[in-house]
């Protein structure tokens, strides 16, 4: 028996663990006390860690459509096929052709970070689609309209803060989210242990809401009008401070009479709350020594996310809470480009071109996944014939997957890159198995960059890489020479290739660490046993710490980099040079807002939201079960009073209905939802023929965005309304007997 470090990939929470080993199997996992970020936290996810590492369904061999059938067959002949078949659809009917569609997992992975964009470029298609249009886009949108920099968000600074206000997050059982903070129960007990304040808002009384001193339950939908009417009683009672962002922020004025419909009683109707209530939390926010507000998923997949987004740092900017220790900070991660000289910047542009079928504007370089069906299935010029798939399950995870499902069918080329056959991946005509997590190193690229606290960890691979597998940057590599015309050449040349293009750009760049450098000396010095690890080390060397692969491999638990600094000048890159409180594109979106003023519901409608679970991560853990079991069910919650007004009874069954279709699910009834709310949780419905999902199958639940028809989006960010929409509800009658 032995042990190895390995930082968890089964959530943002990015814990250290230390792996059992029983030879090259994975026996058991712990949390490691000796981690510098997660100080030995473990949630049930972690500690199911060798059950999802070791599951029999896990692909192990790459899958190749024959004769209508999906059959094993070695590496060479799945990437033979790739590149007689992609090339010429591409050459035939132009990059756009191509579409490609990145899962959560990708974020995950060194692969996913690394790999996906060389695809992009490679190929030239301007067909992408990702996860981020159902989860966080209006962050990036808000983010980059406000600080010229997509990537640029603030997260609140846990440790410190002395008033924490949460809005549509349940960071106890999500683990947080855009915002990296291993053991976030442990750091909201603290904020409360050293006399901090805790507000949440959710519809749900959540466990997250259960620890807080202040709960407040709105009607669904509208954060964007509670989170106006408490900058509005920022300005109204002369509460509004910036402190020194006043000098480095332009439109405060412009917001204030924006907001100047937006009264506590004007929202108060609407959000279905007390407006003394939103008063009250508007003084506390103001009056706290720091503090800082964090939204997320519930008020980002709603129609005015991005809005609520955008309100959320208008709220930290106002109270002076922005780029300060105890508000709300810039992460800087070790892989970042190292800094360049403050001042004004490209800033960021929303829909430089159009989706094909409904004219959906690009954003960040993505078209809504929502759209995807509607691009495969419609005739003419420019229809996605191919599609790539990477660590992506779309048809449970977009709207109206039945449609999807029969577009899908319809490709003339599907690969996909994916350990399982899931209800996607069912219809590739290729399909590439990654490694179990074990055999694979880790780094977060991504999740360093949302971080609540500055380090920096590395984890190689805890076992060898297993014989007849493929490692996943290398099957990365390989589809991008497959795709791109040169197929035969060796996986380095990708790396060599992605280096050479960096190290380019970095030697011109005063600010660079390489900059005057030889490029092919700078290269030549580079550590890592793979093209990911040179890649890996020449973006630590490159980055603001300056340090090395050999440097973190020699801290096997990481390294401190200290609290998050404030840095402004650093991300801030609009055009003007400065905080752009109201954006135009944000004061275009406005008067829709206003209208939601007028938005009362009528008496019994029922508006659903989505739910987490702490043992849960969207639709890829559901096959481990360890994972699937005990209270992580798919039920639809109920609050009595509606269970009574419906006749539904708590574990029957009741019908669901939306304008996407309607639902058979099991009843819940609970007074953990507010009256006009219904709950049904995200990532189920794995009960489709074809699948190799054995666990999941047999508690496979229902999926819930089937209940949508893809038509309700955030109009500035794409992101598909997944809470807050209405639905019927009603009990399911027993059949007649005949």
């Amino acid at each position: 028996m032995s042990t190895a470090p390995r930082i968890c990939p089964l959530c943002e929470a990015t814990c250290g663990l230390v792996l059992t080993l029983d030879g090259s199997r994975v026996t058991g996992a712990r949390g490691d006390r000796d981690d510098v970020f997660s100080r030995g936290f473990l949630c049930p996810k972690g500690a199911a860690f060798p059950q999802v590492d070791a599951d029999p369904d896990r692909l192990r061999t790459p899958l190749v459509r024959e004769d209508g059938r999906l059959r094993e067959a070695s590496w060479e002949e799945a990437f033979d096929t790739i590149a007689a078949r992609i090339r010429p659809l591409i050459e035939d009917y132009g990059p756009d052709a191509l579409g490609i569609v990145l899962g959560n997992p990708n974020v995950h992975t060194m692969a996913g970070a690394l790999y996906p964009p060389l695809l992009l470029r490679a190929t030239g298609t301007s067909n992408l689609f990702t996860a981020s249009t159902l989860d966080q886009m209006p962050k990036h949108v808000s983010s980059g309209l406000l600080f010229g920099d997509p990537f640029a968000i603030p997260v609140p600074d846990l440790d410190r803060t002395d008033h924490l206000l949460v809005i549509g997050a349940n960071p106890l059982d999500s683990n947080g989210s855009l915002c990296t903070a291993p053991d976030f129960p442990g750091r909201l007990a603290a904020l409360r242990r050293r006399g901090g304040t805790l507000t949440v808002v959710d519809p749900r009384r959540t466990r997250t809401a259960r620890l807080a001193d202040r709960h407040l339950a709105p009607r669904p939908g509208t954060d964007a009008l509670l989170l106006a009417a408490l900058v509005h009683t920022l300005f109204a009672e002369d509460l509004a401070d910036p402190g020194p962002l006043a000098d480095r922020t332009e439109g405060v004025d412009r917001v204030r009479d924006a907001v100047r419909e937006f009264s506590p009683e004007a929202v108060a109707p609407v959000c279905e709350l007390d407006p003394d209530t939103i008063r009250a939390v508007a003084r506390e926010l103001a009056a706290a020594p720091t503090a800082a507000v964090y939204g997320r998923m519930g008020s980002s997949t709603v129609s005015h996310g991005t809005l609520a987004n955008w309100l959320v740092d208008v709220l930290n900017v106002l109270t002076g809470n922005l780029d300060r220790p105890g508000g709300a900070l810039f992460p800087r991660s070790a892989t970042a480009p190292a800094p360049g000289p403050a001042g004004p910047g490209r800033g960021f542009l929303l829909g430089r071109r159009r989706s094909r079928v409904s004219g959906h504007p690009e954003v960040k370089g993505e078209f809504p996944l929502a759209a995807l069906a509607e691009e495969i299935d419609t005739p003419g010029e420019g229809r996605i014939r191919a599609l790539i798939t990477i660590a992506a399950n779309p048809v449970l995870s977009a709207p109206d997957g039945l449609r999807l499902d029969a577009a899908l069918e319809s490709l003339d080329l599907m690969v996909c890159v994916d350990p399982y056959l899931n209800e996607t991946t069912r219809h590739a005509d290729v399909v590439l198995p990654p490694p179990p997590p074990s055999q694979s190193a880790h780094f977060d690229f991504a999740f360093n960059g949302f971080a609540v606290r500055d380090q920096v960890r590395h984890t190689p691979a805890a076992v060898p890489l297993e014989a007849g597998l493929m490692d996943e940057c290398e099957i990365h590599a390989r589809l991008i020479l497959a795709a791109s015309g040169m197929h035969g050449a060796p996986p380095s040349a990708v790396d060599d290739l992605a280096v050479d293009a960096t190290l380019a750009k970095a030697v011109t760049q005063p600010h660079s660490p390489a900059f005057g450098a030889d490029p092919k000396e700078f290269a030549a010095g580079l550590g890592g046993a793979s093209g990911a690890e040179r890649r890996l080390d020449l973006m630590l060397r490159l980055g603001p710490y300056e340090l090395t692969l050999d440097e973190l491999k020699a801290h096997p638990h990481g390294i401190d980099l200290g609290p998050l600094k404030p840095r402004l000048d650093e991300v801030l890159r609009t055009r003007s040079g400065r905080i752009e409180l109201l954006p135009d594109p944000i004061a275009a979106d406005l008067p829709r807002l206003r209208a939601a003023l007028t938005a009362v519901p009528e008496p019994g409608t029922l508006l659903l939201v989505g739910r987490r679970h702490l043992r849960s991560n969207n639709s890829w853990l559901h096959n481990a079960p360890a994972l699937n079991g005990g209270s992580n069910r798919c039920t639809l919650q109920v609050h009595p009073r509606d269970a009574e007004r419906l006749r539904l009874a708590d574990g029957g069954p009741a019908r669901i209905a939306g304008a996407g279709g309607e639902l058979t699910v099991e009843v819940e009834v609970t007074d953990a939802v507010r009256p006009g709310v219904v709950s049904l949780p995200h990532g189920w419905g794995h009960d489709r023929p074809g699948t190799r999902m054995s666990v999941a199958a047999a508690r496979p639940g229902v999926n819930v965005n089937q209940l949508l028809d893809g038509t309700l989006l955030d109009p500035l960010s794409g992101t598909a309304v997944l809470n807050g929409f209405p639905v019927e509800v009603a009990p399911l009658e027993p059949a007649p007997l005949l």
